[in-house]
């Protein structure tokens, strides 16, 4: 995020998970050639479920915590509008008396945040690749603005020496128990690019890019990235000019001494370029009234290479993470670890991570070996600081704290040629009351004509809007049109994935032949609450069933989790 403030551009530079994988910016490009694909082949590309990447997690204890989030529901979100934001560190905010307050930056998305399920993403994937791009420019061309509230968690010297943990620890958080978040401001977006490129691609961020008011830390990540993405961008835009690109550019007044370097694209006169100088009195001068300050933090002892006793922790808020997690979250974080294990080749990998998940939580080790299939006791790895017992965070949980809405969310109508055409009318209209999008998907891309001869045209043919770009669904055939849509392979994997997909589905009894065909005809509607019989149900009733999300109760029926 990039504020243009009245004193120059402040970027905050965060995460959508507010941890990370390392404590030392030093071991950062061990962490990335780890995760990136292996030097010799050139793959596996854009994923973690490889040896080297699990090899160096083993080796590396401090990563635990970020792997819980890594393999939760956190990493697939159903869209941008629907992430959390983080700036990670920890920041001083320095007031107008020179006094300190340490704060982290929270973003909130008004629409809450969301998840798909694995498979569902997948399928996403293939079906739209740019799911994510589109999600987000047609939110914003339709004037349905993506709104985040800006938060702060702050808090004194005397309340971070009380925590049991390090607030300099960039693999650590505060929760939200200890430190509620305040609401200072919000952010919308309430246009698209002009220009792609230029508005998007070529912006700039640097952490270093402070303004008077916001300070750093002592945290080592923190230090380390002060430098480096000044380097990054000096490589990545061509030079040390790349704050002229009109995106980068502050939107005050701002004045610099720096006349040449490549892509120079101003032409300042005069002789003098530096400062202090008795040649230009008109040239900009650093102000020390009004310009930038230091906080003058008090240091003592030795400045060592090393890291403290208060960063050795590694499990208690690992622990905790897994702990705040409805079952439903926890079987997916057990289904992930047992996917990306599963593609280690090295046997000694696996139990290496295992030994380290023993101290998060044993029953998660266990259903982690046992969907890998290992037999026998998982010996621990030493652990310096063995994890400590502490109450679950219910914040850290997507479900715990989902608030029942179709806001921002999209309903899918699959329909035929003779469909009823009011029963549409009344669908949209209570999905558009309830805030979502409704979308038609038809045969043909042309649409359907209705029982009363009215010509509807569709959003999407079958194949092309597949139920995975949706959040609930409705099955709308004609008498004759739900045996025709059992002949279609892409009408079948309709129904099938949604119901997969935990999904409420709403339908008429025209519709039995697609759901004998997509083996749901043996569900129970009446133990299902994501079955919605249309007949027996108005469309408020279908809306309202789909605004609780998805049917987790389901989740057991149609997928084995360890």
């Amino acid at each position: 995020m990039k504020f243009y403030t009245q004193e120059g551009n402040f970027d905050l530079v965060g995460n959508n998970i507010p941890v990370f994988f390392i404590q030392d910016a030093i071991k950062f490009p061990d962490l990335i050639h780890a995760a990136k694909q292996d030097p010799d082949r050139e793959f596996p590309q854009a994923q973690t479920a490889h040896d080297t990447f699990w090899d160096y997690i083993s080796l590396t204890p401090e990563s635990m915590h970020m792997i819980m989030w890594i393999m939760s529901d956190r990493t697939i979100p159903r869209s941008y509008r629907m992430m959390e934001g983080f700036g990670v560190h920890t920041f001083r905010l320095v007031n107008a008396k020179g006094q300190s307050t340490f704060v982290k930056f929270h973003w909130r998305p008004k629409l809450g945040a969301q998840s798909v399920v694995w498979d569902e993403a997948l399928k996403i994937n293939g079906a739209d690749p740019d799911f994510h791009r589109r999600d987000l420019w047609d939110a914003i061309d339709s004037g349905d603005f993506p709104e985040w509230e800006f938060c702060l968690q702050t808090f004194t010297q005397e309340q971070a020496d009380s925590f049991d943990f390090d607030v300099l620890d960039a693999t650590k958080l505060i929760p939200e128990e200890i430190i509620p978040l305040r609401v200072v401001g919000r952010m919308v977006l309430d246009r698209n690019p002009d220009n792609f490129f230029a508005e998007t691609e070529q912006v700039a961020y640097c952490t270093a890019h402070v303004v008077p008011g916001i300070d750093f830390t002592n945290d080592p990540l923190l230090q380390g990235r002060l430098f480096s993405y000044q380097d990054t961008q000096l490589k990545r835009l061509g030079g040390p000019n790349f704050h002229q690109i009109p995106i980068n550019q502050p939107k005050c007044p701002f004045h610099n001494l720096q006349r040449d370097g490549h892509m120079q694209m101003g032409v300042p006169k005069g002789q003098v370029n530096y400062e202090p100088s008795t040649l230009g009195p008109d040239i900009a001068h650093e102000s020390a009234e009004t310009g930038y300050r230091t906080f003058p933090a008090e240091e003592a002892g030795e400045q060592l290479r090393v890291r403290p006793e208060t960063f050795a922790d590694h499990f208690t808020q690992a622990r905790v993470f897994f702990a705040s997690q409805t079952v439903p979250e926890q079987n997916h974080i057990v289904s992930a670890l047992v996917f990306e294990l599963s593609k280690c080749v090295e046997p000694r990998v696996r139990q290496a991570v295992l030994a380290r998940l023993v101290h998060i939580d044993e029953t998660l080790a266990e259903r982690v070996a046992v969907g890998l299939g290992l037999r026998g006791e998982i010996v621990p790895a030493d652990a310096p600081v063995p994890a400590k017992a502490m109450d679950p965070s219910p914040m850290l949980s997507i479900l715990a704290k989902a608030k029942p809405t179709l806001e921002g969310r999209k309903i899918g109508c699959l329909v035929t040629d003779g469909a009823d055409g009011e029963l549409i009318t009344a669908l949209k209209a209570a999905a558009l009351k309830a805030g979502a999008k409704f979308e038609l998907i038809a045969p043909t891309v042309g649409g359907v004509i209705t029982a009363s001869g009215e010509d509807i045209p569709a959003d999407h043919k079958v194949e092309g809007g597949p139920s995975v770009l949706f959040d609930a669904v409705a099955i709308i055939p004609s008498p004759q049109g739900g045996a025709k849509l059992a002949l279609q392979a892409e009408a079948v994997n309709f129904l099938r994935d949604a119901y997969g997909h935990l999904k409420v589905i709403a339908y008429l009894p025209s519709a039995a032949p697609l759901l004998v065909k997509a083996g749901i005809s043996d569900a129970n509607p009446d133990s299902d609450a994501g079955l919605i019989s249309l007949e027996t149900n108005a469309p408020a009733d279908f809306i309202a069933a789909a605004a609780e999300g998805r049917i987790w109760a389901r989740e057991p029926t149609v997928r084995l989790v360890p």
